[in-house]
């Protein structure tokens, strides 16, 4: 199957969350691309010692996942953070709605 997971949340349990999600469902043969859209482009620079959002967005990567961040979205918000992982726009968004059997969103 192909999962898409779109991230509009920085609260650290629910990116957590939705990155543990995607770990699993890579763990279960599927293939899972995030796209990191409003709030959701913060969630690159989140630190919180109960919820180890770094440590499940590298597991991710480390097991094939997708991830690419709102460039418009990182804009406005002046941030650099889009370095950590690739830049798309609306047509990424729509590429992975189209692309993915279903899709989840936190």
């Amino acid at each position: 199957m192909r999962v898409g997971i779109v991230v509009y949340s920085n609260d650290p349990e629910t990116v957590w969350n939705a990155f543990r999600f995607g770990v699993f469902s890579l763990a279960q043969g599927d293939e899972v691309k995030v796209f990191l859209l409003g709030k959701g482009v913060e969630s690159l620079g989140i630190e919180n010692e109960k919820f180890n959002v770094r440590e499940q967005m590298k597991l991710f990567k480390e097991n094939g996942g997708e991830v690419v961040a709102c460039g418009v979205c990182l804009e406005v918000r002046n941030s650099k953070e889009g370095a950590a992982c690739p830049v798309g726009s609306m047509n990424d968004l729509y590429e992975l709605v189209s692309w993915a059997d279903k899709v989840v969103s936190f």
